[in-house]
């Protein structure tokens, strides 16, 4: 059985993931293209625009938030949007060539009033044929019920980290809410997008822990955001140490070589990534990223700036993306040209 037609492990050590991280840069990038190749059209990136439906004034500590209220960000509080003012801007995300919509809200937990209307926003949404994802803190079994009955395609809700780490950085809720939460998603039928951040100052075998925890779970995240510190004025992690550009794109590489059928995305820190980077990640195995000028309330490059890289790369934005199964071949996508036999929101 060759490598692209290994059934997906789920039981990777630290030592094999560590091991990845330590090969040569252009030996990792082999073995993680040839597994993107297999299995994605290479040439091909999954779109997604993200906007904040309820920005500011989160009880939670994460060092690397400029929502949370324990900070002097400069982050003002607002109210949920209204629905008319959500439709509008996903309007405009799918003529600039979004396929999916993602909708994020700065709260511990939604409270059940509150998911009603982010329902509401959820059917609109789909029905201006748009994939659909939100990204709202802590979820209860019941609640990712209803946003499955409304149609919720993905459910955003990052790890960060990995366990060790974790306490670093947040101590507001515990790494099992987090793994509680992806639960109730998966039980309810819903895609999962869970990925992390680097830059915050972990190290090498932290990077490797949070990707460990990511592929032994029970079924691969259909979407695995890799986010790049956003350093904001005013959270504690400001003035960390910047990552080395080519330590990013290994955790791309082995994130891809770990989760080789899940959506690996750019998410929070292309705006502060040369082209350069970005072409390095995309051919490590990056497939997805998000378009628009901002995340929630961080920069994002302008649309413009990734058509014209796009351009100069020859890459196209996916269409739609569909689920891919935990086990059995895929076949090559179409335009792939590779022979060989054939992986979603947040922030």
């Amino acid at each position: 059985m060759t490598a692209t037609h290994a059934p997906l492990r789920h039981d990777w050590t630290h030592a094999e993931v560590e091991a990845l991280f330590a090969l040569p840069f252009n030996d990792l990038l082999f073995q993680a293209h040839t597994l993107h190749r297999a299995h994605f059209d290479p040439n091909a990136v999954q779109v997604s625009t993200l906007l904040s439906i309820k920005t500011g004034a989160c009880p939670e500590d994460c060092a690397y938030c400029p929502q949370s209220a324990r900070y002097a960000t400069g982050v003002e509080r607002e109210a949920l949007l209204p629905l008319a003012q959500v439709l509008d801007a996903a309007r405009t995300a799918k003529a600039a060539g979004a396929s999916r919509f993602c909708m994020g809200a700065a709260w511990r937990n939604p409270k059940d009033r509150d998911l009603d209307q982010v329902a509401a926003m959820v059917e609109g949404v789909k029905a201006l044929g748009l994939e659909t994802c939100v990204t709202l803190g802590m979820l209860r079994r019941e609640q990712a019920q209803r946003l499955k009955d409304a149609g919720l395609d993905y459910y955003n809700h990052n790890l960060d980290t990995s366990p060790e780490f974790y306490g670093s950085i947040i101590t507001t809720r515990t790494y099992e809410d987090r793994l509680r939460t992806l639960q109730h998603v998966r039980e309810a039928g819903i895609n999962v997008c869970a990925g992390g951040i680097v830059g915050m100052g972990e190290g090498v075998r932290d990077r490797a822990g949070l990707l460990i925890e990511l592929a032994n779970l029970p079924q691969h995240p259909e979407s695995v955001p890799i986010n790049l510190l956003v350093q904001v004025e005013g959270t504690p992690l400001f003035g960390t140490e910047a990552l080395d550009p080519l330590a990013f794109v290994r955790t791309i590489a082995v994130a891809r070589i770990l989760m080789p059928r899940s959506y690996v995305r750019l998410s929070a820190g292309r705006s502060g990534m040369s082209d350069e980077t970005q072409a390095l990640a995309y051919f490590a195995g990056a497939n997805s990223i998000f378009y628009g000028e901002k995340l929630l309330t961080t920069g994002n490059p302008e649309v413009d700036r990734d058509r014209a890289l796009f351009a100069r790369l020859g890459i196209h934005a996916l269409e739609r993306t569909g689920s891919l199964p935990e086990t059995g071949d895929v076949e090559p996508s179409a335009g792939c040209g590779c022979g060989a036999a054939k992986l979603c929101a947040g922030a």
